[in-house]
């Protein structure tokens, strides 16, 4: 036996053992679970029922599409394609999959899975289907090469495929599994509760559980045909309110605080936690539904002006974001195409008793409001309203704020609809044609359904149409005069008022690294690691 001496430990020196910890050291960090404090507000966790900013993070995670949003946040990317092309007037696309892409189960990904997962989203009639509208048909000539022929040109086709809703499926254990892609698929398909406990993509992340107001939790993806993400496993932990994500990040029980408001922020001072402020595309706005069942006056455009001229914007800034905010004058936001040189909304209290004297209703009236009981990007929603209540009762009208649940605010915006209210919108892709297909009325998009109760109100505004296939069926120059002239339009409806787009706030542990906002995916969790 060897003598024992000091500084050695069965044969290897105190030294050594510190330089083989030293080795360790970030390998371990990197199997520490990532914890991220967030308000998951989640309807779905099925890629074509899903439509949340939690949701943009899980898919953009777990699934992947043909191709993904640049750094630049403007342009598109090679993800499952390697390459693509598009034909003279923007009617038919060519795909070309990577060879080695596959599957989280290890099998490949193919063409089919592609023309399986677009048919699916667009028949299941969900929230984001509205982004394979006007498609076809998909050809899959071969394995490895998909062909996507639309009714209609298109220009904004490629930056719809870098949405996290059109990640591919893997279409064989999806259908095993009660999926549907087939006509009738908003009916025939009984895969969402199936898609609540596990994901079928090809993406660097794979779910590991779903507990409803509670946590979501990945994986790191042992199959991932590309660079492994750094970390092993994230959790993203139910936190409503922004000073309960602060504590916890402070406390160290969260690595990141997604939705930490400004006021919140500058009460954090600690060198072991980072805040960054920084713009985004990100914005809450109020909306009006004349033909909602509780009315009590017609909201025709005349009244639905006035109050929109009754509403302090700069004050909504101030009071919400504690000015760290901008104004936004149209549903599309600031710096998309066709936003660059549109007027402000603007607080005028006489042009609103105006329109409201020739109304007949200088003397007031009530408006029932609902609300989502949340905080989102630093907005609690419900004291909003409570701004706008003290901004309307400066022309004698009156809202009475009912906070409820989001899944119940839901139900009721369809049926029996809701007057007036208020939401929340982020981009899926850079492209502005997303914001006209949901909130423009055009016929049967999300908001022209909603607002009008359901066709009971015609509210569909033809120029909006034409516009928008100009828009589609142009580019440069041509497609920014297009999308100028329909923001104006939406402008002019005054169905949709956007208050506020908040800058976003930043906040995580000193130590982890990567930590960015993203217009399509909002934290791209496989760039993120720890120092």
């Amino acid at each position: 036996m060897k003598p024992y001496r000091p500084g050695l430990l069965g044969g290897v020196s105190a030294a050594a053992l510190a330089f083989i910890a030293a080795l360790a050291a970030p390998a371990a960090a990197q199997d520490q679970p990532l914890v991220i404090a967030r308000n998951l507000e989640i309807n779905s966790l099925d890629p074509h029922r899903a439509f949340c900013d939690t949701c943009q993070i899980y898919l953009s995670s777990t699934y992947q599409g043909l191709v993904k949003l640049g750094p630049d946040e403007k342009s598109v990317v090679p993800s499952l394609a390697t390459e693509w092309t598009a034909n003279d007037d923007q009617t038919q696309f060519t795909f070309t999959l990577a060879a080695d892409a596959v599957f989280s189960d290890g099998s490949p990904v193919e063409a089919k899975d592609v023309k399986w997962t677009f048919e699916r989203l667009k028949n299941i009639q969900g929230d984001p289907s509205f982004m394979m509208a006007g498609v076809s048909s998909i050809e899959t000539p071969d394995e490895k090469t998909v062909v996507v022929n639309m009714e209609n040109p298109n220009s904004e086709f490629m930056g719809i495929l870098a949405a996290p809703y059109v990640g591919i499926i893997n279409s064989d254990v999806a259908t095993e599994n009660g999926a549907s892609a087939g006509e009738d698929a908003a009916t025939a398909d009984q895969a969402e509760t199936w898609f609540l406990a596990n994901s079928a993509g090809s993406g660097p992340y794979v779910l590991d559980t779903y507990r409803p107001d509670d946590e979501l939790r990945f994986v790191r993806n042992e199959n991932y045909w590309q660079d492994a993400a750094p970390i092993g496993e994230i959790v993203i932990d139910q936190v409503a309110d922004a000073v309960s994500q602060a504590q916890m990040l402070q406390s160290g029980q969260a690595d990141i605080a997604m939705q930490v408001d400004p006021d919140t922020a500058s009460t954090i001072n600690s060198p072991d936690i980072t805040i960054e402020t920084v713009p985004s595309y990100n914005f809450i706005y109020v909306m009006f539904s004349p033909g909602a069942e509780g009315n009590q006056v017609p909201l025709d455009l005349e009244v639905r002006q006035a109050l929109a001229y009754a509403i302090d914007y700069q004050g909504i800034i101030d009071f919400t974001v504690g000015g760290e905010g901008e104004m936004q004058a149209s549903p599309i936001p600031n710096g998309f195409p066709g936003t660059e040189g549109l007027p402000m909304p603007e607080e005028n209290l006489d042009k609103a008793r105006e329109l409201l004297a020739a109304k007949g209703l200088d003397d007031g009236f009530a408006i029932d409001v609902t609300v989502a009981s949340m905080n989102v990007y630093g907005v609690d929603l419900a004291l909003l309203m409570q701004k706008i209540q003290q901004d309307f009762a400066r022309i004698k009208v009156t809202i009475n704020i009912q906070p409820v649940a989001s899944a119940v605010w839901r139900e009721q915006i369809a049926n029996p609809g809701i007057p007036f209210s208020a939401r929340f919108y982020a981009p899926d892709y850079y492209g502005s044609a997303q914001y006209v297909q949901f909130f423009g009325m055009i016929p049967d998009s999300w908001w022209e359904r909603n607002a009008s109760g359901q066709g009971k109100v015609d509210l569909v505004n033809q120029k909006e149409v034409d516009l928008l296939q100009q828009a589609l069926a142009s580019s440069g120059e041509d497609m920014e005069k297009a999308y100028h002239e329909i923001a104006l339009e939406m402008i002019n409806d005054r169905i949709i008022v956007p208050v506020v787009s908040p800058n976003l706030v930043l906040a995580y542990r000193s130590e982890i690294d990567g930590v960015r906002y993203s217009a399509c995916c909002n934290l791209p969790l496989a760039e993120i690691s720890r120092k």
